[in-house]
């Protein structure tokens, strides 16, 4: 099967692993599914190895979908024969697939096809056989028509042979190899934007933020991917202009000994051929395919990137179910409260406005106060954009009677949500301040069951999101959500519909199915009750049944990890102890001695009871660590009150390639770059630093104007 041998030359994985894995995903497995409960099949892969089979298998799926195309063409044309038929068939990749295409793509009128038109191919066939010795007299006999020269004629020939020439694989190739190699990138600022000294507008501000780059040149094999990313913004905003440049004199030298074999007039001719099909054809389009290349190069970079952070975000601390009570702050139009009880319900809102114009401090502590003992908050949630310093500040004066912890949280993406048909639909009543709130508190008692409402590419995290292929970047994003949900679970009488359409096997409509079964229905008193969702069919059942639990059901297994088919194995092992399953369940000494080779089956290995017998030990154990508490050096509110030198507490707020960005309490991130991370050498920034860790950083610089700050990591 030629699909396996593709996918095994790409991953070098085992063939029996592909090939099962290849027809667990042609039965509609999903990659979670398949990687938890089907371990046996897959011999063990992670998510992360069958992540890279589906991979290989859609782009072998989409070039032999191009190949047909081809193929299909070709054979209209009637220019198909069985040498070319097979060397598309044996093609493994697009390039040479478009390669083999190109002299038979139906495009738009060229000088090569005037050339024809005019009787000319013959004498570019002449010229390129490098044998005739007066190639002008043969020319004078083609002058008809709209030739009145033999330059006429000697021109359209080249033009002919130009075209030739840029259809030669061999000689593209070649080129491509010298653009890979030895290819350097150069910019230049667009004089209007180089001087900004005068009047600075809203488009001068912005060309400064690439002042860097108004004359920069580096090797295209080198650069890296945030560098490419952002010359290529600041080409598509006309603030610089880009060019890819390489030795032209070696390239044309290379092609002249492929193509030239004599020294006459044939071979001057070939010679302006050949220079005119490099400057006109070759040099242009392959330029722009290299360009293109290490676009995908630094695009497959960045998505890395932004994948890593999302995943740290949606993994991120949940402090539980506790009650909560979540501010927006603001100053002109004060500070939206919401009171949320343990499971995210919105119990009571208002606005309070302690800060300018109003000033009522005092009002707005005592407001808070109440508001804390009548519903007996647990914690309070301060969203982390303008006014936040002064709220946070406001709320620590305020003497409570129970011990309420305080937490700044990232507001991110808020104003999407609150804005969103999601949030109309969750609160109909409720202008978008009130929503904004409310997503501000429920993210501090489960990031991840609120983010998901979200597009990932608002929440803030990741490099350059917005330059980069927005269809591979969803694709990849909407995997790390899946799996994220996945890993952590689903309590299934609580979730949104949101939360639910990213379990495994149940998706968009089947969520809302859930929903709407539960709102009318109650609550799911065990997973056999989800069997009877409509449309939720046998299928989607076994895909999705372990990712949703049950609080308090009858049966402890359906709050667990443990798979329905694996419930009797699970029951089997109890009463070979004379015990029944729940008391059995969370005894680890009990757990350990079992032997597990007697309970193996066709279908069910040591893998996935090893799985089993861990996840008795602690049943629907949250993968995620509690939200900790955290405050900023308070006599910090401005960048200016930063000096050199200073150690200060900070939270890790995004990751790059080229290092961290650390919020220190104000409205400006600093940067720990990659060379301050640690005294060696820094391949990647994760193994150092995570998205939302807690860190001690020393101020490098501080530059007021361009608003930057640089750190160094504290160890």
């Amino acid at each position: 099967m030629q699909l396996l041998k593709f996918i095994k030359s790409h991953t070098n994985l085992p063939e029996d692993s592909i090939k099962n894995t290849v027809q667990l995903l042609n039965e509609a497995c999903t990659i979670p599914f398949i990687s938890r409960y089907r371990k046996e099949r897959t011999g063990n892969l992670d998510e992360v190895q069958i992540g890279e089979i589906v991979k290989y298998k859609e782009q072998y799926e989409t070039l032999e979908k191009r190949k047909a195309s081809i193929l299909k063409a070709l054979k209209e044309q009637d220019v198909l024969t069985e040498e070319l038929k097979q060397k598309i068939e044996k093609t493994q990749d697009v390039t040479t697939l478009e390669d083999l295409y190109l002299p038979f793509k139906k495009s738009r009128k060229t000088k090569a096809e005037t050339a024809r038109k005019n009787g000319l191919e013959p004498l570019a066939k002449i010229i390129m056989s490098q044998n005739a010795s007066d190639i002008e007299s043969i020319a004078f006999k083609y002058l008809k028509g709209e030739i009145a020269s033999v330059e006429d004629a000697l021109e359209g020939a080249r033009h002919i042979i130009s075209e030739w020439v840029n259809e030669r694989t061999d000689v593209r190739n070649n080129i491509r190899y010298q653009l890979e190699r030895f290819a350097m990138i150069s910019t230049k600022v667009v004089k209007a934007k180089k001087d900004t000294s005068t009047a600075l507008s809203t488009s001068s501000d912005n060309a400064q933020k690439f002042r860097d780059y108004f004359d920069w040149e580096e090797a295209l094999s080198r650069i890296p991917s945030h560098r490419l990313l952002a010359i290529l913004r600041a080409e598509k905003e006309e603030v610089i202009k880009v060019k890819i440049a390489i030795d032209n004199d070696k390239a044309l030298a290379k092609i002249e000994d492929r193509i030239i074999r004599s020294n006459n007039g044939c071979s001057k001719q070939i010679k302006m051929a050949i220079q005119d099909a490099y400057k006109r054809l070759l040099f242009p389009s392959l330029s722009n395919e290299a360009l293109q290349n290490a676009k995908e190069k630094a695009d497959a970079s960045a998505i890395n990137v932004f994948a890593k952070n999302l995943k740290q975000l949606l993994l991120g601390s949940p402090l539980g179910e506790k009650r909560v009570l979540a501010i927006d702050p603001g100053f002109r139009t004060g500070c939206k409260i919401v009171c949320l009880d343990a499971q995210g319900n919105l119990k009571h809102n208002e606005t309070i406005h302690p800060h300018p114009p109003k000033n009522d401090a005092i009002g707005a502590m005592k407001k808070i106060s109440t508001l804390s003992e009548a519903y007996q908050i647990e914690a309070i949630a301060i969203g982390n954009g303008t006014a936040s310093r002064e709220t946070e500040a406001l709320i620590r004066k305020i003497r409570f009677k129970n011990n309420i912890q305080v937490f700044v949280v990232s507001e991110a993406g808020a104003s999407i949500y609150s804005a969103s048909k999601i949030a109309r639909e969750e609160f109909p009543n409720y202008d978008v301040t009130v929503r904004g709130s409310v997503s501000i508190g429920r993210r501090l008692q489960d990031p991840l069951a609120e983010l998901v409402k979200i597009d990932a590419k608002s929440i803030g995290v990741g490099q350059y999101q917005h330059d980069v292929d927005q269809t591979k970047l969803q694709k990849e994003l909407d995997r790390v959500v899946e799996n994220c949900v996945n890993s952590v679970g689903v309590n299934i009488n609580s979730a949104s519909k949101s939360l639910l359409s990213y379990v495994s096997g149940i998706g968009p409509k089947l969520a809302e199915n859930i929903f709407n079964y539960r709102t009318e229905n109650g609550i799911f008193k065990s997973r056999n009750d989800i069997k009877k969702v409509p449309r939720l069919g046998d299928k989607a059942f076994e895909q999705g049944a372990a990712f949703l639990r049950i609080k308090e059901a009858k049966n402890p297994l359906d709050d667990s990890a443990v798979h329905p088919e694996s419930y009797a194995i699970v029951e089997k092992m109890a009463k070979d102890l004379g015990k029944n399953v729940s008391n059995f369940i969370g005894n680890s000494s009990l757990l350990q001695k079992i032997d597990l080779k007697p309970y193996c089956t066709n279908s069910i290995g040591l893998p996935t009871l090893q799985d089993i017998i861990k996840e008795l030990e602690k049943p629907g154990l949250d993968i995620r660590e509690q939200a900790k508490v955290f405050t900023f050096n308070q006599n910090i509110k401005s960048i200016t009150d930063l000096q050199e030198g200073q150690l200060l507490p900070g939270i890790v707020n995004n990751i790059t390639n080229f290092g961290a960005f650390v919020d220190v309490g104000i409205k400006e991130s600093g940067l720990i770059h990659v060379s301050n991370l640690s005294d060696s050498f820094v391949s990647d920034v994760n193994e150092h630093v995570s998205l939302h860790q807690q860190v001690i950083v020393k101020v490098l610089e501080v530059d007021v104007p361009r608003k930057r700050i640089q750190l160094k990591l504290h160890k």
